[in-house]
């Protein structure tokens, strides 16, 4: 999910302020709840007997965030290995099926991030108020117990519903500070283990996690600076729990016969070979015994030629959606090629519509029987309504970034940056995408009459920025 978090300030007849209104507009953002679903997201939740709060639990995530989906503990077991219990929030026990705050949440599908605020799927009240998991509040949460052997391989998962509680709020810089200085206790000291195991394993069976550095944008004395983000140790060992649970929960659905997965076909050879050509222009040594996953773990981000290649990585990564299946009848592909598994989005469900049906389909699966009648009727439409939902947040996203970069560079056309090259159309090479190092800005490259070089630096000249039309543009200097 975006991680872009900071207020725009400023009269609202400011390009920026006026372009991100015209962007709500265009895509149809709702902008308020209205009053029966604020009115149903205040009612008290049904709450499970299964009392869990002796667990000290905790959270990681963006110091800013109030939306807390996951909370976890992580131990030792007496015999050799670990238990993760990971708690998640339990947003089935707040929306009534059938009624306004279920309707709204199909509506709105996922929590949608624009620089000047977010747009929830659920009330505030209900997703940074009584169903998150905020330290010191009691609240129902859906518990996962999954027992590792000392490699890291899962032998035993249960979940089941439980009141849970919070002891702490913790965030990415803090946890990797206190594990590099020694003084994370042992819950948090064996994320590091149990990520580093989880990660191995991740080798071993050809999974693909892509360390590029994203674009954050962060306000300073009243302006806007875009800046790369390289994600710490800890961001990736705190993933691993999540990637963990979301493949216990496809594991647990598909023995139960029904479910929805996140699937990822594998990439077809031209993809991989197109690779194998941009490997050669940029000069990346890349043996035919070498396998892709292997290849781009050996990757420094730091250095351009590799940047350059990680961007191109990403296009073996697009293609994904989600897969319906029940009463048996299980899909031909069920699973993710970046994950090298079957998996599911179950982590997170105060802000994605389909991890909610997910937790469910997963209870009834651990306690032997069949899925709500509510969520059946709702299965087969989720991954068109979670398409649509994606699609939604990914042009959010990227024209928010876009609108930001042009709102920057605005009163510099003419200007000359330095920049590396990081993309060139294969059937138009004088055309391409350029990454700036300050600031940090990713932009289309043209007007040139000679081939661009690929990975390598150029000095570049700002030819436009447009916030009303998000379009930045540079020309070869």
């Amino acid at each position: 999910m975006p991680r872009r978090h900071v207020r725009v300030t400023g009269a609202p007849e400011a390009p920026l302020r006026a372009a991100l209104g015209a962007l709500r507009t265009e895509l149809g953002v709702p902008e308020s709840f209205p009053a029966e679903v604020l009115a149903e997201a205040g009612r008290p939740p049904r709450l499970p007997s299964d009392d869990a709060t002796d667990i000290p639990l905790f959270t990681i995530d963006p110091p800013t965030s109030d939306d807390l989906d996951q909370a976890m503990h992580l131990s030792r077991r007496e015999k050799g290995g670990y238990r993760v219990q990971y708690a998640i929030a339990d947003v089935a026990a707040f929306v009534a099926p059938g009624g306004a705050l279920d309707a709204e949440a199909h509506r709105r599908v996922v929590t949608l991030y624009f620089p000047d605020g977010k747009v929830p799927v659920h009330p505030p009240q209900l997703s940074e108020g009584t169903a998150s998991l905020l330290p010191d509040q009691t609240c129902p949460a859906v518990l996962w117990t999954i027992d590792l052997d000392p490699d890291g391989r899962t032998e035993t998962t249960g979940v089941r519903r439980a009141l849970v509680r919070s002891r702490a709020k913790l965030d990415y810089t803090g946890v990797q500070g206190q594990i590099d200085a020694g003084t994370a206790e042992e819950p948090l000291a064996l994320l590091k283990v149990i990520g580093r195991l989880r990660e191995a394993l991740e080798v071993e069976r050809g999974g693909i996690s892509l360390n590029v550095p994203e674009q954050e944008i962060v306000e300073k004395d009243g302006t806007y600076e875009l800046v790369y983000r390289a994600p710490l140790p800890a961001d990736g060992w705190n993933a691993q729990i999540s990637l963990l649970t979301g493949m216990a929960a496809a594991d647990l659905m598909l023995a139960h016969g029904t479910g929805v997965l996140r699937t990822l076909p594998a990439a077809p050879d031209g993809a991989v070979g197109r690779l194998r050509r941009t490997a050669r222009a940029l000069r990346i040594d890349w043996p035919h015994h070498v396998s892709y996953a292997q290849l781009i773990r050996s990757l420094d981000p730091h250095r351009p030629h590799h940047a350059a290649f990680l961007q191109e990585c990403t296009t073996l990564l697009r293609g994904a959606g989600y897969t319906v299946f029940r009463d048996g009848a299980l899909p031909e592909v069920t699973a993710h090629a970046a994950v090298a598994a079957p998996y599911a989005h179950c982590t997170a469900p105060l802000r994605r519509l389909v991890d909610r049906y997910t937790s469910e389909i997963c209870l009834a699966a651990a306690a032997g029987r069949p899925s709500p009648e509510w969520v059946l009727a709702a299965l087969d439409a989720l991954p068109k309504e979670m398409a649509q939902g994606s699609r939604r947040a990914g042009t959010v996203e990227r024209e928010c970034v876009d609108i930001v970069e042009a709102a920057l560079l605005k009163d510099r056309v003419g200007d000359l940056f330095e920049a590396c090259v990081v993309d060139v159309q294969e059937h138009e090479p004088t055309v391409g995408t350029v990454q700036l190092e300050s600031p940090a800005v990713f932009a289309r490259i043209a007007g040139g009459t000679t081939e661009l070089p690929l990975g390598e630096r150029l000095r570049v000249r700002l030819t436009q920025a447009d916030p009303g039309t998000a379009k930045v543009q540079f020309a070869p200097a």
